[in-house]
């Protein structure tokens, strides 16, 4: 029968021919060692600090400790994560990181509540970065809330 003709994948169009796309290999993480410095820029090695949450060890005490976590997860591309101490009400449902950019350094400008006795935070912060060797900064002021004994990131506005 004229044009119900199946035609092959080898190149050829037609139901055959539809190739899902190759999921993008990962991003290599950089690499950040047990004793070697945190990467949220706290003096203590990674693993006493932003190492123990991210194992699942422990959990953040305060939105500013998840918020310096979150960094160091995305600094080692750590998407598990990511995505577990996101809101599920705003999580995505993966993160893309973009292999070309490079996290340097953070900076804390601000907090406001997120301790033990609050059940909802902000923290204001500067990240800095490298992309295809340009220097940039993202500024952002993340909400926080607390559920369930941990703090989530809930969503954040850029300056």
């Amino acid at each position: 029968m004229a044009g119900t003709r199946l035609e092959t994948a080898a190149g050829h169009n037609g139901p055959m021919s539809r190739r899902k796309p190759r999921p993008k290999p990962a991003p290599a993480a950089p690499a950040v060692r047990p004793e070697g410095p945190c990467p949220c820029g706290l003096p203590a090695p990674y693993a006493e600090c932003c190492g123990r949450f991210h194992a699942g060890d422990a959990k953040a005490p305060t939105a500013e400790r998840l918020m310096r976590s979150r960094y160091s997860a995305f600094v080692t591309r750590d998407e598990p994560y990511l995505l577990r101490t996101w809101s599920p009400a705003t999580r995505p449902h993966a993160v893309d990181f973009d292999p070309d950019t490079r996290w340097e350094g953070l900076e804390v400008l601000d907090t406001t509540d997120g301790t033990l006795f609050h059940t909802t935070g902000t923290v204001t912060f500067t990240a800095r970065y490298t992309h295809r060797g340009e220097p940039g900064a993202l500024r952002e002021r993340s909400r926080f809330e607390k559920a369930d004994g941990g703090w989530l990131y809930v969503d954040g506005t850029f300056d």
